[in-house]
Parts: structure tokens; C-alpha cells; sequence
């Protein structure tokens, strides 16, 4: 994709969270101003969309960047590698960005992970585990965490199949069975009270205890935040 398909795709993002989704952002204020802070939110909908709409409303609101971790995958499809690149997108990382938290920056992560997108729409809002390494460097950098939910995902884009043929010709762990074009659900994002990492103990036995105690914490705080707002809305399309 040239980089005037990145312009392209970022314009679209704009209409997209901002008059067909029509995006409520609250919580904004729970962002740190400064130093580092490590964001993690749910991740639905069968093609990552939230992914994108969130960092297109984090990159224009906040007065710092955003570091995001994504799956290779994204890497593999044009319509979204050089959008990625441009924005310094990371992948391949197993400390999850602790280099850019360690130099004060702010990493976004979905421990969900592909499973979290995967999921069939029966399945919708409920969080897949978490895998734990964003609590590990979390609790080896003593930075915070900082919860994020979104909702409306999983009805933009239902994922009500699987076409595994395409998955085998794009390398892609699935190829989804969803609308051709997003459904113009109502999208609510709530950026929560920053979660305080552990205080670092000294051997590695407890300091992996405390990572675990931390993932699941986030984990249950996440889930709530998302059936919060679900419950606050009468239709997905309101």
C-alpha cells in the first residue's frame, strides 16, 4: 500500500469514529500527562477494527503518543501495514515495548490477542483470558495499567463464520465470515483508573505471583467495564 493509501485509511478512520460509529470517548483524564503507562483494552469484532479507532482517537486527543503492539498479522495485509508503520506499530516484541516504557512512553496492548477477535459473535463481550505478559513487564518496569473498554465492536463487524481457504492463501490464523462493510453500531470507548503495579519483590517466584495476581485483576476490571456500558445502552444501534 503507498503512502497515499495510508492517507486514505487514515480519513477514513476519522469518518468512521466520528460520524458512522459515532464514538463517545470518556475517561481521557485517566491517561497519565506524563511518564509511562501501559493501556490495555478488550479486543472484538472479526477484523480488529477497535484496534484502529482507537489509536486514531488516542493519536488526535492526547498531547503525547501512543506506542501500539499488534499481531504480525497485521503486518500481512496491505491495507493496513503501511497505516502501521507510519504510526510505529510494533510487533515481534516479547517484553511488550519495555524499551519505550523504560524511555517514559505509553504502550497499548490486547492480551486477548487473536482469540479475542476470533471469538464467534454467540460468543460477544466476553473476554478471552489474558495472556500475562503485559503484567510481567508491568511489574518489572513498576509502571501502571491503565483499562480500556470498547464496545460496539463485536456489531460492526460480526464474526458469524470462518472461510479457511482465504486463512491458508494470507497466512492469516483465520479469514472471518462477516459483513462486507461495517454496521454502523454505536461505539462507546471508557479509559479507566490507572491500576498501580505491584511494588517488585525480589525473587522471581513472587514477582511472577504478583504478575498473575495483576493480569487478573485487569482481566475482571475490563470485564466489568464492558458490561457496564453494555448495559447502559438499550440497542447496539441507538
Amino acid at each position: 500500500m503507498t503512502e497515499a493509501g495510508a492517507d486514505l485509511l487514515d480519513g477514513v478512520l476519522t469518518w468512521l469514529a466520528d460520524d458512522y460509529l459515532r464514538v463517545e470517548v470518556s475517561g481521557l483524564e485517566n491517561v497519565p500527562l506524563a511518564g509511562p503507562a501501559l493501556m490495555v483494552a478488550n479486543h472484538s469484532g472479526a477484523w480488529g477494527l477497535d484496534a484502529f479507532v482507537l489509536h486514531k482517537l488516542l493519536h488526535r486527543r492526547l498531547r503525547r503518543p501512543v506506542h501500539f503492539y499488534a499481531s504480525a498479522s497485521v503486518f500481512r495485509l496491505p491495507p493496513l501495514a503501511a497505516y502501521a508503520r507510519r504510526h510505529d506499530v510494533f510487533t515481534d516484541d516479547p517484553t511488550l515495548g519495555r524499551d519505550r516504557l523504560e524511555a517514559g512512553h505509553i504502550v497499548a496492548v490486547f492480551p486477548e490477542g487473536l482469540d479475542g477477535v476470533g471469538k464467534p459473535f454467540s460468543q460477544r463481550y466476553r473476554l478471552r483470558p489474558f495472556g500475562p505478559g503485559f503484567a510481567v513487564t508491568a511489574v518489572q518496569t513498576g509502571v501502571p495499567v491503565v483499562p480500556v473498554s470498547i464496545v460496539g465492536a463485536e456489531e460492526t463487524y460480526p464474526k458469524l463464520g470462518e472461510i479457511r481457504a482465504l486463512a491458508r492463501r494470507f497466512d492469516l490464523p483465520y479469514f472471518p465470515l462477516t459483513t462486507p462493510l461495517p454496521l454502523p453500531a454505536k461505539w462507546r470507548i471508557s479509559i479507566g483508573e490507572p491500576v498501580p503495579a505491584p511494588a517488585r519483590a525480589a525473587s522471581f517466584a513472587a514477582r511472577s505471583a504478583a504478575a498473575r495476581r495483576l493480569c487478573d485483576e485487569v482481566w475482571f476490571t475490563v470485564q466489568g467495564m464492558v458490561d457496564r456500558d453494555r448495559h447502559r445502552r438499550a440497542t447496539p444501534f441507538w
